[in-house]
């Protein structure tokens, strides 16, 4: 940690921030989630030099946003406007960069390229289209039909048009779509910060300069912005007086993934908190999302499969409290020889789900005493933890609301502790990693810390000609 003294500045932070962006993007050249024929063999001192380069990158960029966060608590700090630059500078890289710590977004492509094909992608997967794009997709969701909802298979859709089924063109074209979720993002939360009594600047910076959205929104292109940022933009139209257009928004983002639909009891509190009746409001509500959901689906063409495919199995291998106790579980039944083992799994992730509608009915019967923007965030963060699959980006559902919403420095101090871990949680190829992979990850973020502590000792040390 950085001592009381070190000097920092926004624009310290701000290059700070574009050097870690920077190498991060030049180091997944080699080590990120390359299309499978330029992927170099993970033995290759090119792929060896590229994910530890991306560690580097990493941990500077996290050095950049906590140096970020002393500067917004001190006697000056930046506007909104200066952090939305600061967001954008620290953004661009990425852009440029392969595809980042998961191969989700050739999923994304190749369901597009499905519905484009009249293929139905909730009974199938990718390997139904078959061809290079399908070849790109991991292993795993090769043959697994997908859970997002017809509004995010639309424009999937519709960039598979666009780009001809062309990878390169399809994953830029899908980073811009995520861009775009982002932007939602960052110009919603200054306004629900306000609303909610929050500091604007504050919830910026832990909302939308946040490493997760950086690494994994805009440098793995999540369709998580999409949905972020359509929630986001329908609460604020619920603020405005303008309920009916937050319920269609909101209703939109569900659309996209599912846990969104959570907002919509939002809506309706916001709406009570202006001064309408509860009876109108939730009626008003289920009319606006209802007739979303049947104008969205039959627009997209896709049918209501997606409520089916909400079943999809998540990963065997997840980090989930409930997937990892579940399989400790079936190991001790198998041990014991009993013939529970198979269903240890299935009851442990029932349990989730039964403590996720506990945990959300507990936060909305106190939301009286908080916001219902922060009321949202917890809730969509007991969905990301106690649900039966977790991946870093999933925390972002909550701490997205939780950054607009919290009052208190302490919750934003322990958010910020959580974030710092999750950014260094995943390879930048997406894959498991192996003993010598995570060497080569820490080597790369200990070389950081070496550059920073010498940064820091050389800002210490005094200046010829200058008295103390």
């Amino acid at each position: 940690m950085l001592a009381k003294g070190f000097s920092v500045d926004l624009r310290r932070c701000q290059l700070l921030g574009l050097a870690g962006s920077v190498v991060l993007a030049a180091g997944g050249e080699s080590a990120g989630a390359l299309p499978v024929r330029e992927l170099p063999s993970l033995a290759s001192g090119r792929a060896a030099l590229g994910l530890v380069g991306v560690y580097f990158g990493v941990v500077l960029l996290i050095a950049a946003w906590a140096l970020l966060g002393r500067v917004i608590r001190g006697p000056e700090p930046p506007t909104p406007r200066a952090l939305l630059v600061v967001l954008a500078v620290w953004a661009i890289p990425l852009l440029l960069a392969p595809p980042l710590f998961s191969r989700d977004v050739y999923s994304y492509l190749a369901q597009g390229a499905m519905v484009d094909a009249h293929i139905d992608v909730y009974t199938h997967g990718p390997a139904m289209l078959g061809g290079p794009l399908a070849d790109e997709v991991a292993p795993v969701w090769r043959r697994t039909a997908t859970p997002y909802g017809p509004v995010f298979l639309a424009v999937a859709s519709a960039l598979s048009g666009l780009t001809r089924g062309e990878v390169p063109a399809g994953l830029f074209g899908m980073r811009v779509v995520a861009l775009l979720g982002v932007a939602l993002m960052a110009a919603a939360l200054p306004r629900l910060a306000r609303h909610s009594g929050a500091d604007p600047a504050a919830a910026l910076w832990l909302g939308a300069l946040n490493p997760l959205v950086l690494l994994h929104l805009v440098a793995g292109a999540h369709n998580d912005a999409i949905m972020l940022g359509l929630l986001g933009a329908g609460l604020v139209a619920a603020l405005g007086r303008r309920p009916v257009l937050g319920a269609v928004l909101v209703t939109l983002a569900a659309l996209v993934k599912a846990p969104a639909v959570l907002g919509l009891a939002a809506v309706v509190a916001l709406q009570v908190r202006a001064g309408r009746s509860m009876v109108k409001s939730l009626v008003t509500t289920a009319i606006a999302a209802l007739a979303t959901t049947v104008a969205a689906t039959a627009a997209a063409g896709t049918g209501y499969g997606w409520i089916a495919a909400l079943k999809t199995p998540v990963s065997p291998h997840n980090w989930s409290p409930t997937s990892l106790l579940g399989r400790a579980t079936g190991d001790i039944l198998r041990g014991l020889g009993s013939d529970l083992a198979p269903y240890a799994l299935p009851a442990w992730h029932a349990l989730g789900l039964v403590l996720t509608a506990v945990v959300v009915a507990v936060v909305w019967l106190r939301r009286p005493r908080v916001s219902p923007v922060y009321a949202l965030g917890l809730s969509l963060a007991a969905v990301a933890v106690l649900g039966p699959a977790v991946r870093p980006w999933y925390a972002l559902w909550g701490l997205f609301l939780i950054a607009a919403g919290a009052r208190s420095a302490s919750v934003r101090h322990r958010v910020a502790a959580v974030t710092g871990v999750l950014a260094l949680g995943v390879l930048p190829s997406g894959g498991p990693p192996d003993s010598e992979q995570l060497a080569l990850a820490v080597s790369g973020g200990m070389l950081a810390l070496v550059v920073l502590w010498q940064a820091h000792q050389a800002s210490k040390a005094p200046v010829p000609g200058r008295t103390a």
